[in-house]
């Protein structure tokens, strides 16, 4: 048994140069630094793998060597779908060569996208767990040492296997699909407001719970130049949005989501601004508020989610608008047209008998 870890940056591997405890949180939890004189004013992404299991009590109890791979060095605000999809890439030689597991630790700002996105690009059964901290190291109580060994711990464990990517964050474990960041400072940031987590690391020990129904995996390239060649983007409807901002994002990219009100609704003077996008891109209709599921026919007012439907936008289901753009971002790449990418998205909303259109 042995366990990959990609490193990539973030929070969890950010400190400064003149030592633990010169500096408050610059990285992704965002709290505010004490500078003294002459001393830096924050934290940058500086610590490599091994220096991040230096730093674990209890590590030989994991009874499995861990490989490490520094694979990048940054904040998780400046990496790209292209650093993803060449991770996916970097992932699956390791596990090819015979890793059982892997864990990858970066940046929380990110941190959501980043574990979906491999969870659609990932079909093996080594599971891939994902991990970050809220605290630097350079900060009494630092969760990094922590959150990683109870990735590693997910990561090597049998019951994980078949699960595609999972986040661990404070002892939980979350499903890549429905976790999200919902605090910018708090060590419980991650939650998973559509069911919870699936379960928990007790006693060092993964316990699994619950698996999601359907997993969705992608004939995607690993080529990183790809995922360039793609752009989507994100629009969130505001109190008396007159569409502005919707016309001028429209002709930038290949594909849009739509962050609506509620259930799914716009107002209804952008609604034939909307019917014109649609008819030359596909355009994901998603709710902003970040639980609950974009319904279909309740509502039939212009601007509702029916009227929209009916005019050709793609309905996010249970996806919220950040994970909505990832798959639409991954689908384009894969080549699919309207009806394969709305046929997903009804998948992944529990539609179609658990059944992948792929």
């Amino acid at each position: 048994m042995t366990v990959a870890l990609f490193t990539l940056g973030g929070t969890i591997a950010s400190t400064n140069d003149q030592g633990a405890g010169d500096a408050g949180d610059a990285g992704d939890a965002g709290r505010g630094g004490r500078a003294g004189a002459g001393r830096a004013a924050g934290v940058t992404p500086r610590l490599g793998g091994k220096e991040l299991l230096s730093a674990i009590p209890g590590l030989g109890g994991l009874g499995a060597p861990v490989e490490v791979h520094d694979f990048r060095q940054m904040p998780g605000a400046s990496l790209a779908i292209a650093d993803v999809v060449a991770l996916a890439g970097a992932i699956r030689a390791r596990v090819d060569a015979g890793v059982d597991g892997v864990v990858v630790t970066q940046g929380t700002d990110t941190l959501e996208e980043t574990a979906f996105l491999l969870d659609l690009l990932w079909d093996g059964a080594a599971p891939v767990v994902v991990t970050g901290a809220m605290r630097n190291p350079t900060l009494a109580g630092a969760d990094g040492p922590a959150n990683v060994l109870a990735a590693l711990t997910v990561a090597a464990s049998p019951a994980a296997r078949g699960l595609g990517c999972l986040v661990v964050m404070a002892d939980q474990i979350h499903a890549a699909r429905y976790v999200r960041k919902v605090h910018t400072m708090s060590v419980a940031a991650f939650a998973s407001p559509a069911l919870g987590p699936i379960g928990a690391v007790t006693e060092a020990r993964a316990r699994i719970l619950t698996r999601p129904l359907v997993r969705l995996n992608f004939p995607v390239s690993g080529s990183a130049a790809a995922a360039s060649e793609v752009r989507t983007g994100l629009v969130t409807m505001v109190l008396g949005d007159d569409g502005a901002l919707l016309r001028a994002a429209g002709d930038q990219f290949d594909g849009l989501v739509v962050a609506g009100f509620g259930v799914g609704h716009v107002p209804e003077a952008i609604v034939p601004d909307l019917h014109r996008l649609a008819g030359r891109i596909p355009v994901v209709l998603a709710s902003r508020t970040g639980a609950g599921m974009v319904l279909a026919r309740t509502y039939a007012f212009p601007g509702s989610e029916r009227d929209l439907l009916d005019r050709g936008l793609v309905g996010a289901g249970f996806l919220d608008p950040l994970k909505a753009r990832i798959l639409l971002h991954v689908l384009l790449m894969a080549g699919a047209g309207r009806d394969r990418i709305a046929a997903t998205f009804r998948a992944l909303a529990g539609d179609g008998q658990g059944t992948s259109p792929w």
